[in-house]
């Protein structure tokens, strides 16, 4: 999987591509550092379209983001998900705690 940045006024998009699971846990904590640090930034993207894999070490590290987001003052969506990566999110219960659009 990769993770890239894309920033687009007070909107940080993190657009992922491939199977999210623990081989992605480097490149999505730089990908999230990134967009966390930016102090312009007041919405974080977690941009799903092109992902169509997830397991429970990709839910983990969406907490860990959701976490690092709030405390940054920083709100948080998962994005464009497709079938598969939208049940998983379901059956985990995470639409109680994400925005999912």
């Amino acid at each position: 999987m990769t993770a890239s940045v894309e920033i687009n006024g007070i909107t940080g998009s993190i657009v992922l591509t491939g199977q999210f699971d623990f081989s992605a846990h480097r490149d999505f904590r730089q990908a999230c550092d990134e967009i966390l640090a930016d102090a312009n930034v007041q919405e974080v993207l977690v941009n799903f379209n092109a992902v169509d894999y997830l397991d429970s070490s990709a839910l983990g590290m969406l907490l860990l983001l959701k976490e690092k987001a709030a405390s940054g003052g920083k709100s948080l969506a998962l994005v464009n998900c497709r079938d598969t990566v939208r049940q998983v999110l379901e059956i985990a219960c995470f639409g109680k705690i994400f925005s999912i659009r």
